[in-house]
């Protein structure tokens, strides 16, 4: 009996050894050394001009419907010559134009918001003018800060404008699918969601997880897409495939019912321009890239890249998927590197593991003048809970910059840390482990924290913008979601 009782306290004293040399906190890199190339994240600095918005669109909806139509009617034949003059030929970032058009388009919105029936006319008119935009935008320097910044406030500030409307008609029954650009390609295709997509395009994504989000808004210029498919369509079967970057299983191939299954939010199709020299000489080289990365993606196990380093390709995270595969076909795409500077952005991804903050954001592909944005699809269901998310993730953003961390419980490291050890064994026998592979134990117990602070701020935001539809008759617009974010982060 002595005896057993030996080996029992023996047994707990070695347990209680293990347990505190596993509470050994992690290293934790200095981010202090870290910088992005001396940028600077974008700012709209117009919260006056969104007040206003808002109030033009309240006062559109108490005027006579005559009255707004007629002023609307105007509206568009101003915007229509206005979109005409600058259609005409190739312009320069600055050219005055693009102002008086973004302005006039503001104005249209908030009258189309409270008068819904010219909402298609709205949406036909917004890609007309980003078509031009993208076309005029392969003669401009995409290094140049001061040229990123006028494509974003156009392509994002017109695009933010248009989902308005859409939240402000009937979210539940606009049409998901927008066609945008009827770029032509020799390669096969096939359908998803009801878009035509072919093989080699880019489907830039947005899922409903809360790191999504700030994988979206975490960049230097915030965006809605935080995951980036190569899709691979085979010649013979015509069958398609999705290769795609997972945080929990590394570099996979999908099916399309697969990617489908997989929750999106939102996605937009993007497709190399047909007149490119490159698809000059061989039409099918999108075909070429997508095989390519097919076969590399079922020869070896290629695990995800939390560090976010492009230029290893032992690993890849979502954006490199393509970007390898079309750079050894001579092909650069993100022709502007994307960048994250802001200091407590940087502390959190930090967190996650990220090392590089000049890389390759899935929001910015968005501008690169070589591809042609084919297709828009958002979920009516959904498009105001993205919203939501995006809101409160600014607001977390927000704490971060002044210098909040995200906390773990500690006494929980151990256990979090024996359940990564069970993952590892897994991994090695091509399982995927609760705990995704490349992340460690500490990385895991923030990210739950995360989680719980992004619910938290969501949930109030939720919350409140309920109570304001009650009290005023329409939904907050996006700025009034920020304000009610802020205000319920300040509890955390």
């Amino acid at each position: 009996m002595k005896k057993l009782k030996k080996v029992f306290l023996k047994t707990i004293a070695v347990l209680a050894i293990l347990y505190f040399i596993l509470l050994i906190p992690d290293f934790k890199v200095d981010t202090n050394i870290i910088t992005a190339a001396g940028k600077s994240p974008f700012a709209w600095n117009r919260d006056a001009f969104w007040k206003q918005r808002e109030q033009e669109f309240i006062h559109s909806r108490q005027m006579p419907p005559a009255y707004t139509d007629s002023v609307t009617a105007q509206l568009k034949i101003a915007a229509e010559a206005l979109y005409q003059r600058y259609n005409a030929g190739n312009h320069s970032y600055a050219d005055s134009l693009l102002p008086v058009i973004e302005n006039n388009f503001f104005t249209l919105a908030d009258l189309v918001a409270a008068r819904p029936q010219n909402t298609a006319w709205l949406l036909e008119y917004y890609n007309k003018v980003r078509r031009s935009i993208k076309q005029s935008s392969q003669y401009w320097n995409m290094n140049d800060t001061a040229v990123k910044n006028a494509m974003y406030k156009l392509l994002y500030g017109m695009g933010a404008a248009t989902e308005e409307v859409l939240l402000q008609t009937d979210s539940i029954h606009f049409t998901p699918a927008m066609m945008v650009t009827d770029e032509p390609s020799s390669t096969p295709s096939t359908s998803i969601f009801g878009i035509t997509v072919h093989s080699g395009d880019l489907l830039v994504s947005r899922g409903g997880a809360e790191v999504s989000a700030l994988v979206s808004r975490g960049n230097d210029y915030p965006g809605n897409f935080s995951h980036v498919a190569l899709i691979y369509i085979d010649e013979k079967t015509n069958i398609p495939y999705l290769i795609e970057a997972h945080i929990e299983k590394g570099v996979a191939i999908s099916s399309v019912e697969q990617y489908i299954k997989d929750k999106k939010l939102r996605f937009m199709v993007m497709r190399l321009r047909h007149d490119l020299p490159a698809m000059q000489k061989d039409a099918l080289l999108p075909q070429k890239v997508a095989k390519d990365m097919f076969n590399l993606a079922q020869r070896q196990h290629i695990p995800y890249d939390f560090k976010m380093n492009f230029y290893d390709t032992t690993s890849m995270f979502c954006s490199e998927v393509g970007s390898y595969g079309y750079r050894r076909h001579g092909i650069q795409l993100w022709q502007n590197i994307s960048t994250i500077s802001s200091k407590g952005v940087i502390n959190w991804l930090s967190d996650f593991g990220v090392e590089h903050f000049v890389t390759q954001m899935p929001s910015d592909l968005e501008y690169d003048p070589q591809l042609s944005i084919v297709a828009e699809w958002r979920d009516p269901e959904t498009l105001y809970k993205d919203h939501i998310d995006n809101a409160a993730m600014d607001a977390l953003l927000e704490k971060a910059n002044s210098g909040a961390t995200i906390d773990y419980n500690t006494w929980m490291l151990p256990i979090a840390r024996t359940i990564k050890a069970w993952c590892w064994i897994k991994n090695r026998f091509g399982g995927v482990g609760m705990i995704p592979e490349g992340m460690s134990a500490t990385k895991a117990l923030k990210n739950q924290r995360f989680v719980a602070m992004h619910q938290q701020v969501k949930n109030e935001v939720e919350k409140r913008a309920k109570a304001f539809q009650q009290q005023n008759g329409y939904r907050p617009p996006y700025w009034q979601l920020v304000q009610f974010a802020n205000e319920a982060a300040k509890d955390l």
